[in-house]
């Protein structure tokens, strides 16, 4: 990220270039040493992880100074305009205009935040840049600001666009109300509709259309409903032969294709078998759980977004699977409840896929004081982060002050999946077992 930030910083490079160092580094490097410099980061990683465990007195120096050994970099079958999900900031561009569509180069901090439109990020598939590209021009015609500072006033805000490889598409506008009645919302929830419907805007095919009025900066379905303007509630994706149901919040691997793949392995490394309970921690909408469904006596999956959770359980349902359940709150507050009563003789294998965030140290607790797990797979997007808390306080000693009375997990294989070409970004799979 420091070599992003100083390559944007050269006077002689385009704003272009500048976005592109920012938001995909690697995108002048051919994919296989892309492929290297991840390895390269995992590993790195690995060492700190047995460095640190070193330190709690637990012998985990493999070869290599690593803490289990590390496989090579499992390639994304798609390089190019992987994503199915975009988010686009509304800001002043370089040519000074307030509602430039686009992504930030700069930070707060500095001050010198710019928003310049995407057009030639690789990572953006075409048809996202299609929709950014018409929502600019809309909100360049209305007569309502754009809302940069929320103390400043102003109205049109971000955009999400989710699309599928079904060809469906999703656009979610955000929009700060300021005083505006309800008369004035209507009007411009109208204008924005007749746009993408009969407008200029329709040439991007919008299967769903949603509005939702937002005070802050991330607004979930509770705090602020998202409201349909046009088209079905849903766009569909199908994966490892299941079909699933997308709300406009729920979570979904942001590359399909990447994410079949490391299903697959998931699935391999689970050992389940028929007489397994598969423990979906962090679920979305169930995609982990439903793909291994076929493996195992039982899914049990937890989420916080309620959304995802009616998305799950619709998606069980559609693709006849009898053996899931899913439960909707806080991981930290549903898991203790349902491990606590766990009986021993039930063989137990857990997955979790926790945002950047890291889990709840109550979800670790729970998982490391359930004796029937005796197997976790820890998928972190962010494993230098918050993650590395958590690797921690699975293998550290017993500690009765801090009710982890449970026997230590140890890391036992690492395997990274490139789930985002040409950032520095990279998806690692660590096995833990007891």
């Amino acid at each position: 990220k420091k070599k992003a930030r100083e390559s944007c910083s050269l006077p002689e490079s385009s704003w272009e270039e500048r976005l592109a160092n920012a938001v995909t580094p690697l995108w002048r490097l051919p994919y296989q040493e892309q492929l290297q410099v991840k390895y390269e980061s995992q590993r790195k990683i690995l060492q700190t992880l047995a460095s640190r465990l070193e330190e709690l007195g637990i012998d985990a120096q493999k070869p290599g100074g690593l803490c289990c050994p590390l496989q090579p970099v499992v390639p994304s079958p798609i390089i190019n305009g992987y994503r199915n999900k975009s988010t686009f900031s509304v800001n002043r561009g370089p040519d000074g205009n307030p509602k430039t569509v686009g992504l930030y180069v700069g930070t707060g901090r500095e001050r010198n935040i710019v928003c310049v439109r995407a057009n030639h990020v690789e990572n953006i598939p075409s048809k996202h840049k299609q929709v950014a590209q018409c929502y600019e021009e809309f909100i360049c015609r209305s007569p309502l600001d754009s809302c940069i500072l929320f103390h400043e006033g102003g109205h049109w805000r971000e955009l999400v666009v989710r699309t599928t490889s079904c060809g469906h598409t999703m656009a979610i506008v955000t929009f700060h109300p300021q005083e505006l009645g309800q008369e004035s919302l209507a009007t411009q929830k109208a204008l924005l509709k007749e746009f993408f419907t009969c407008g200029p805007g329709a040439v991007c095919a919008l299967t769903s259309l949603y509005f939702q009025e937002s005070t802050m900066t991330r607004c979930s379905h509770e705090q602020s409903p998202f409201q349909l303007l046009h088209g079905a509630p849903h766009i569909f994706e199908e994966l490892l032969g299941l079909k699933f149901r997308i709300s406009p919040d729920a979570f979904f691997q942001v590359n399909t294709a990447g994410a079949e793949v490391l299903y697959q392995a998931v699935g391999e490394l689970c050992q389940a078998t028929g007489d397994t309970i598969l423990l979906d921690i962090c679920c979305g909408t169930g995609t982990i759980g439903l793909s291994l469904a076929h493996r195992v006596s039982k899914v049990i999956g937890v989420e916080v977004v309620e959304k995802a959770i009616e998305d799950a359980e619709w998606n069980a349902g559609f693709n006849g699977i009898s053996n899931c359940e899913f439960h909707s709150g806080k991981a930290e507050a549903v898991l203790p409840q349902l491990l606590a009563s766990w009986a021993d003789a039930q063989p137990l294998v857990a997955v979790v896929n926790p945002s950047r965030a890291g889990l709840h140290y109550r979800v670790v607790r729970a998982i490391r004081n359930c004796r029937s797990i005796r197997r976790l797979l820890y998928i972190s997007c962010k494993p230098e982060g918050e993650a590395m808390r958590n690797f921690l306080e699975l293998c550290c000693p017993p500690d009765p002050r801090k009710k982890l009375t449970g026997e230590p997990f140890a890391p036992v294989l690492a395997i990274p999946f490139d789930m985002f070409p040409h950032t520095l970004h990279c998806e690692l799979v660590l096995l833990f077992t007891r």
